[in-house]
């Protein structure tokens, strides 16, 4: 654990230095969101789709940091210099995911705050668990970005499984057709997307107040993704030299 949490301050103390990381990570999703509230002024439109946006911006914007942050550590040998330590490759990962992990709260909690007190996004559930599912959201953005950079070796390819990890997400999230609406083979396949887990968990926490045993399952799936993409990345995560 103390490797861990070593490698989780290191990359705190680097993120701390750059501002515009900061600012894409913790003011972007905010100001995205009411955005979308200004567009749908006057109409019912944002009370429909802000609680899907509360997850679909931190998750995307956490894929992107953290897979460019990662492979740029992976290309200026700093992966290298850590794995000839005694690092494990899961205390790495676990590294990057605590220290994203805590960025993803203070996000979470400035989105949700943003979008209620602000843009009038209303919640019929409790508003802790709309904090608790916007965070893991944007650690499943997190994990996902971690293992996505395994297989990339540029800033460009990283870009380029956007279209593979992120964008049938948001396709078949629901967001734009309800998922029983949609046919059988793609609201199959919806059922086995996490990010369909984390729109149906805002979703329900939003409209429903008796709807918390749901939210909770459905909040437990979507760790269960991001602890099987920590795993998956950890067992990918490979060096250029023996």
């Amino acid at each position: 654990m103390r490797r861990t949490f070593a490698t989780t301050g290191r990359v705190l103390t680097q993120i701390r230095h750059d501002p515009r990381t900061i600012v894409l990570l913790l003011l972007v999703p905010s100001l995205l969101i009411g955005l979308m509230a200004w567009l749908f002024e006057n109409t019912p439109v944002f009370s429909v789709i802000g609680p899907a946006m509360l997850g679909l911006f931190p998750f995307i914007v956490m894929f992107l940091i953290t897979s460019i942050t990662t492979l740029r550590e992976r290309r200026g040998g700093t992966l290298e210099r850590l794995l000839a330590m005694p690092l494990g490759k899961f205390e790495f990962i676990a590294g990057y995911t605590l220290a994203f992990g805590l960025l993803a709260i203070i996000q979470a909690l400035i989105a949700v705050g943003f979008a209620v007190w602000v843009c009038g996004l209303t919640v019929e559930g409790e508003a802790w668990l709309l904090v608790a599912v916007a965070v893991s959201d944007a650690l499943l953005g997190t994990t996902l970005g971690l293992l996505a950079s395994a297989f990339a070796t540029t800033e460009f390819q990283v870009v380029q499984f956007m279209p593979v990890f992120v964008i049938p997400q948001i396709l078949l999230g629901g967001i734009l057709v309800a998922r029983d609406q949609m046919p059988d083979v793609l609201e199959a396949i919806s059922d086995w997307l996490p990010l369909s887990h984390a729109i149906e968990a805002l979703n329900t926490v939003s409209t429903d107040a008796s709807g918390t045993e749901m939210v909770l399952w459905h909040l437990a799936a979507v760790l269960a993704f991001a602890l099987a993409a920590i795993v998956l990345g950890s067992i990918t995560l490979r060096r250029r030299t023996p």
